[in-house]
């Protein structure tokens, strides 16, 4: 098997470098893309190398050992319908379709379906890490038919970042579309540290006055010391270290503060209200990343609607510490909320997921790792079925510990005017996971009195409705 040769169907950034990182380990490659430019850098990147380009869907399916094995590297959506159906003419039963793009967990289960009847296996595999990554190693998320997996796994394996013992960060993420699922709900927990990351910067900019040397130099601190550290922290730290070439001031200050969304956030937030799970950091930050694409609508008001001038210069050393650990609280609620959405959606759709391997596989190549990974893979290898990681012990000590951090930095930054999307979320988060009351009392009450919707006593059994106004 680790001969054969492996294609790839789709050679855009991503494809040609998941190509080329194929290829170094070992194995041939045949490689497919419909257009020109693609192909011809494809060819210009393998000279050499035992790569074989092709813009002919026969010619590629022909120049594959069976049975095949195909990665497509295509544009999700009806892009990856498109490369399938052409594909589905040449392929025979037995042949494997592994679709590494960014594709919604409910495609990847019609894909499945359909190409089962027709004697085919389709893994819908996550792939993180970005451009790097996919050449030198990325962490990979793949799901669906087992025996699909192990016929594709020599190769995932060689091709995945290793972790420091040495173990490849990849791992069968469970049937169906679970590979989808991890990788969806890791772009949600990924969405969520980066508005964390960026809130922190705002506090200090715009609340606290300092320069982007300045906080660069707190990021920088943090990536090699401290909690918080991860791939994260370091590209803040390496992004504001950056230049403009012709100012000579820190570039990200002339960026325009409006970001885009590829839409894996945004299912990771429906996807949470369909399964009833509450994941407001992650939520959020998707919202905050909405309100920042209203740039004309917020000019206008920031010339309308008022606020705080600005609050107290808090003193430095003690503002450090407090951001250290209330972004380390932040970061620990991202994986929290994210882990404990795959475990209800596991349950739900019958993934059969490994949230210590999914722990696992994330702590080298792809885009969330951190040092945090360590103490949650441990505590899921040890409860698996542990419905939210804040309950163990060592969490519910580092929780305990950071939130009154955070509780400040939420206030300094109200007292300032600054926004805490996801920091406040955070707090709202883990001060109601923490009550053993909610005003939910009054809420049915409230819904009853509209609606008849019944409620439930504390000191009876039976469900109840009352003539509210009577």
């Amino acid at each position: 098997m680790p001969t054969d040769n492996f294609g790839v169907a789709g050679l855009g950034v991503m494809g040609r470098n998941v190509a080329l990182n194929i290829e170094r380990n070992g194995f041939p490659v045949v490689a497919y893309n419909r257009g020109d430019e693609n192909a011809a850098k494809m060819r210009a990147e393998s000279r050499d190398k035992n790569v074989t380009v092709t813009q002919s869907i026969p010619d590629f399916v022909s120049l594959l050992t069976p049975p095949r094995r195909v990665l497509l590297m295509v544009t999700a959506g009806r892009g990856t319908d498109l490369v399938i159906d052409a594909l589905l003419a040449h392929l025979e039963a037995g042949d494997v379709l592994i679709d590494g793009g960014n594709s919604h967990f409910s495609d990847t289960e019609r894909r499945a379906e359909r190409l089962q009847a027709r004697g085919l296996h389709f893994v819908g595999c996550g792939i993180s890490g970005g451009e790097e990554g996919a050449l030198w190693g990325p962490s990979i998320m793949p799901g669906g038919n087992r025996d699909a997996y192990l016929r594709i796994a020599p190769v995932l394996e060689k091709i995945a970042a290793k972790t420091d013992d040495g173990s490849p960060c990849v791992t069968y993420c469970g049937l169906g579309a679970a590979g989808h699922y991890v990788k969806m709900v890791h772009n949600g927990i990924e969405y969520g540290i980066m508005q964390l990351i960026c809130e922190v910067y705002d506090i200090l900019r715009r609340g606290q006055g300092w320069s982007s040397e300045e906080i660069q130099q707190l990021f920088r601190d943090w990536t090699g010391s401290g909690q918080v550290g991860g791939y994260l922290v370091d590209i803040t730290a390496q992004c504001l270290a950056k230049r403009d070439d012709s100012s000579g001031t820190a570039l990200v200050e002339k960026i325009l503060d409006t970001a885009g969304q590829k839409g894996t956030g945004k299912w990771t937030a429906q996807t949470a209200l369909d399964l009833g799970i509450p994941i407001p950091t992650l939520s959020q930050a998707v919202n905050a990343r909405i309100l920042s694409g209203l740039k004309d609508a917020r000019v206008e008001a920031s010339a309308k609607l008022t606020g705080p001038s600005g609050g107290a210069e808090a003193d430095r050393g003690h503002l450090r510490r407090v951001l250290h650990d209330a972004l380390h609280l932040g970061m620990v609620a991202c994986y929290a909320q994210g882990l404990h959405l795959i475990q209800a959606a596991s349950a739900e759709f019958g993934f059969g997921t490994d949230l210590a391997e999914v722990a696992r596989i994330w702590k080298e190549g792809c885009i969330i790792r951190s040092k945090l990974l360590d103490p949650i893979r441990q505590v899921y290898s040890e409860h698996p079925r542990l419905e939210n990681m804040l309950l163990s012990p060592a969490f519910t000590t580092a929780t305990n510990r950071n939130l009154s951090a955070l509780r400040e930095v939420v206030g300094l930054a109200n007292d300032c005017g600054v926004p805490t999307t996801c920091l406040g979320a955070t707090l709202a988060y883990v001060d109601s996971y923490r009550s053993e009351f909610l005003p939910a009392n009054l809420l049915q009450a409230l819904r009853d009195n509209f609606g008849a919707h019944t409620y439930r006593r504390l000191d009876m059994e039976g469900v109840f409705h009352t003539q509210w106004n009577r």
